[in-house]
This record gives C-alpha cells, structure tokens and sequence, in this order.
C-alpha cells in the first residue's frame, strides 16, 4: 500500500449534484468505515446523496445502473471481496469491476469505484477510514465521482 501518485483531495462543490451511494452487506466493519469516509466527503460537497444497500458486491452493476438511468448524477460503489481458497474472488472481483465499468461507460455518468479487493481482513480494515486506518477508500471513491461528474457536466456544456 504505497499511496504514492495519488492525487490530492480536498474542497469540491458538488452542489446540485445527485449521487447514490451504493454499498454492499458483507464485512460490515469496512463497509461501514467506506460509507462514513463517503458522507464526509458528500456531506462537505453540498450534493444531495442517499445510500442505497445490496446483499453484496456481485449486485452492484446492476443497483447502479438503475440508479444512474433513474437520473443520478453519479453513483460510489463500496463494497468488501476478501480472498477465499476458491476461485470464488476472481469471479466476484471481476464481476464487480466489469459491471461498474461497463455502467459508467453505457450511461456516460460516473461509478466511483471503492470495492476493495482483499486478501484478508486487516487489508480492509487499513483502507475503510476507519480510526487507525491508513487509507479511506470510501472517501476517495466518492471523491472521485463528484469530480468526474463535474468533469463530465463542464465537458457536455
């Protein structure tokens, strides 16, 4: 986890924006530590945000895609996949990280991508902006969204 390269975050006016924080059910420790980190960053934006829950990563594509289709503005996605001994995280992960790009790509709106992709625990819990955390993820993710989504509003005049 080196954080090298990673840009700097800080005021964005996200006013009139509409975002949908999507976030998955498992390892609810992180997860709730991804979504604090995105309300922060939300909260302090002005954008107007609801977070909407899903049983687990795998139903992420879909839950954004609708949400995006239905008029938001951008989605974060936030969700836990830990390594397993089955070829299970593979599939999951791919799954995951293809649908949201595929979404965002079909419907020309932002996914900020917090899925976390683990090895193990201890992984998740160093990047939920948890206290003791050395990354927050979920803040980054939404971060990401807003500025692409004001990106993308400049672009389209």
């Amino acid at each position: 986890m080196s954080g090298k390269g990673a840009p700097e975050t800080g005021s964005i006016d996200g006013s009139g924006l509409d975002v949908v924080v999507i976030a998955a059910t498992w390892h609810e420790v992180i997860t709730d530590g991804l979504i604090a980190g995105a309300r922060r960053v939300l909260d302090a934006s002005g954008a107007s945000w609801r977070l909407v829950r899903v049983p687990g990563s795998f139903e992420l594509p879909v839950a954004a895609q609708v949400a995006l289709e239905s008029g938001a503005d951008a989605v974060v996605a936030l969700g836990v996949i830990i390594r397993g001994g089955t070829p299970h995280f593979e599939y999951v992960s791919s799954a995951a990280t293809d649908g949201l790009t595929q979404v965002a790509l079909n419907t020309g709106r932002p996914v900020g991508f917090g899925v976390l992709t683990l090895d193990d625990e201890q992984q998740g819990l160093d990047r939920a902006g948890l206290p003791g955390s050395k990354e927050d993820k979920g803040a980054e993710a939404a971060d990401a969204a807003l500025r692409t989504a004001l990106v993308l509003r400049d672009l389209r005049g």
